[in-house]
């Protein structure tokens, strides 16, 4: 059985290729030939072809509107585009609406009747240089994100004062009590009522106790 193919491109020496590419190969049977995305709606709704040939170009539609049209009103036939757009923004769109094959318009009429053959196999005809960006484009989607590191929690806010944690900062050098309340310019007698303090706070009895408990939770 042959392949009925409908072109749809606006540029006569395109028009010209691809009819011709067509035609040479028994294989396959025009459909027809237009210009413009509106008579290629009409001609997919008055008789759907096996393959739909499709600038993205068009003069009056954009060329992603008719292939959305053949893929939700005639899902049986096949999307080929044959373009000289091949950035990311027209494959991925043309892609998205239903094209199940992207050739830019390099391709020469023996490839561009060996891709319709292609489609009506199960196949998805694509440029190289299509396909590699393709690729490229999926390993950078598919590529695995780095763990979000946990936000640093903020320490709790000391028990201590700023002159306790003074003292017991000195303490914790080996200090006597004279010596801190000389450095400090208290008293002896009111360093051990701060000293009691830091006890009381830190749940210990002893000097060694509160160095380690505050350095533990992190006050030293």
């Amino acid at each position: 059985m042959t392949t009925s193919v409908l072109i749809v491109e606006d540029t006569p020496e395109f028009m010209r290729r691809f009819s011709d590419a067509v035609l040479a190969d028994s294989g396959l049977a025009l459909a027809g030939v237009v210009g413009t995305g509106r008579a290629a709606i009409a001609m997919l709704d008055a008789q759907p072809p096996d393959v739909m040939l499709v600038d993205l170009g068009l003069p009056d539609i954009d060329g992603v509107e008719v292939i959305r049209h053949a893929a939700r009103h005639h899902p049986q036939c096949d999307v080929l585009v044959v373009t000289m757009f091949g950035d990311d923004q027209h494959v991925v769109a043309s892609i998205e609406a239903g094209a199940t094959g992207y050739l830019l318009k390099d391709a020469g009429a023996g490839r561009i009747a060996a891709s319709i053959h292609e489609l009506r196999a199960g196949g998805s005809p694509i440029s190289p240089s299509i396909a590699r960006r393709v690729l490229a484009r999926f390993r950078i989607s598919a590529a695995p994100t780095p763990p979000r590191q946990p936000a640093p929690r903020e320490p709790p806010p000391s028990p201590l004062t700023e002159r306790e944690t003074e003292i017991l900062r000195l303490a914790a050098k080996g200090l006597s009590f004279e010596t801190i309340g000389e450095l400090t310019e208290i008293s002896p007698h009111t360093v051990v009522a701060h000293v009691k303090k830091i006890y009381r706070k830190l749940a210990v009895h002893s000097r060694g106790e509160a160095v380690y408990e505050a350095s533990q939770m992190g006050l030293l």
